[in-house]
């Protein structure tokens, strides 16, 4: 298995760090445009493999993409990260330049594999990605929703004084502050509704933080997180590669499920070795229906702010 991850910022290099420590990929490829930069990450870690017990080869390359040749998943999380008020939308003039001219040279050497998209406004980078090339949708996969739901599932824990262990919970929707549905009323500890354990006005809140996760740590870190949207993608990537049919919820491009056609919005899907394998459609109150439809309709909005 061999993965490229565009972009050595640090969302790119914990991507690459993740993965490499899962020990599943034979090579990773990172690729940047600063001269020298994705070089040194990866010479940086692949001097930790002897400390953390991996064999993945790291290879890092200035914007020179026959090294990127034959990988089976590429990972694009190139573009400006946000800044402290900034909305993942305000992204959009600048990375959707950057995604299409990437994908584009990606697909170049690696006809046949699978793009996952980190680069925001998300939704809109991965509906970009589908209308640009000629991959099927089920081989362009945003990530998203896999990091809001680990997200959301940190604020369950908290909430509930648990072990994240214990907890399971889910976001669909559109991957912005407004947009997520962090699914309240699905979401268990042990099997156990959570709603046996915390108020309505707690699980209000629960959702409410994690609508602006992102934007929590923006404030404080003065830049966008990438330690957890590192893991979000190495575990998908990980289920792809090793072709478990895990469910995640991702960004995909709709056909008609979820009453929803010709946009990319987080639902939940089956990821193995050919990408997205199945998608799910989850049975929603009419309330659920009413956001989803809420947040498509702001995702649009943005999608329609591309030059295609």
């Amino acid at each position: 298995m061999k993965v490229t991850v565009v972009g050595a910022g640090a969302v790119g290099a914990s991507c690459a760090e993740y993965i490499a420590i899962k020990d599943f990929a034979s090579e990773v490829v990172v690729l940047d445009i600063k001269e020298g930069y994705a070089e040194g990450k990866a010479m940086d870690l692949m001097q930790t493999a002897s400390l953390n017990g991996f064999d993945t080869k790291i290879v890092g390359t200035t914007g020179d993409y026959s090294k990127t040749a034959n990988s089976d998943v590429c990972v694009i999380t190139s573009g400006i990260p946000r800044k402290p008020g900034m909305t993942r939308e305000e992204l959009i003039g600048i990375n959707a330049g950057i995604v299409k001219s990437v994908s584009s040279s990606l697909i170049e050497q690696s006809p046949n594999t699978i793009i996952i998209v980190v680069s925001n406004p998300m939704d809109t980078m991965a509906y970009l990605v589908h209308k640009t090339t000629d991959l099927p949708r089920n081989r362009i996969i945003g990530m998203g929703g896999a990091l809001d739901s680990a997200r959301f599932k940190y604020r369950l824990a908290e909430a509930l004084g648990a072990p994240i262990s214990d907890v399971d919970g889910m976001v669909v929707g559109g991957h912005s502050d407004k947009g997520m549905i962090p699914l309240t009323r699905m979401a268990t500890r042990n099997s156990v509704p959570v709603t046996e354990f915390l108020s309505e006005e707690r699980l209000e809140k629960v959702a409410a933080d994690t609508k602006v996760g992102g934007a929590t740590l923006t404030g404080l870190l003065g830049t966008s997180a990438w330690y957890a949207p590192g893991a979000a993608v190495s575990g998908m990537v990980q289920a792809i590669a090793c072709d478990s049919q895990k469910m995640f919820p991702v960004s995909t491009l709709l056909e008609g499920e979820y009453d929803l056609t010709d946009i990319s919005i987080g639902v939940p899907v089956i990821l193995g070795r050919k990408g997205i394998e199945k998608i799910v459609e989850i049975d929603l109150t009419n309330a659920e229906k009413a956001k989803m439809r809420e947040s498509a309709e702001a995702v649009k909005k943005t999608n329609g702010l591309l030059e295609l």
